[in-house]
Parts: C-alpha cells; sequence; structure tokens
C-alpha cells in the first residue's frame, strides 16, 4: 500500500468521525467548542502536539506491518 493510499484513508476516516459527530450530536459540539475556548491556547497548542506525534507514531506502526 503506498503512502498516498494511507493519507486518503486517513482523511477518510477522519472525516468519517467528524461527520458522524456533526449528524448525530451537534449541540454536544457546541459545548464542546465552548470548553476549547476557555483553555488557553498553549495548552490547547500542546493538546495538538500531542495528536499529531502519536498519530504519526500510529501510522508509523501500522505502515511498518504491525497490524
Amino acid at each position: 500500500m503506498s503512502v498516498f493510499h494511507i493519507l486518503l484513508l486517513g482523511f477518510g476516516t477522519a472525516l468519517v468521525i467528524e461527520g458522524l459527530i456533526f449528524a448525530f450530536a451537534p449541540s454536544r459540539l457546541d459545548q464542546i467548542l465552548r470548553m476549547f475556548a476557555e483553555i488557553p491556547v498553549e495548552t490547547r497548542r500542546l493538546i495538538g502536539l500531542v495528536a499529531v506525534a502519536l498519530g504519526a507514531v500510529l501510522v508509523s506502526w501500522a505502515v511498518s506491518g504491525g497490524l
């Protein structure tokens, strides 16, 4: 499987998950966004960096045949 296919699969999966949130819990999404707005910018940045690092590790593990 090529890197392009893996990226496409990951992007498609993210869209499905985000679409489910919008479809089934739009009012809960408003609450979550308000909650995130109360978190300091630096903390949100750290959460984002940790998410990127974890995602990169998972993709690397999957590509190397870990599944």
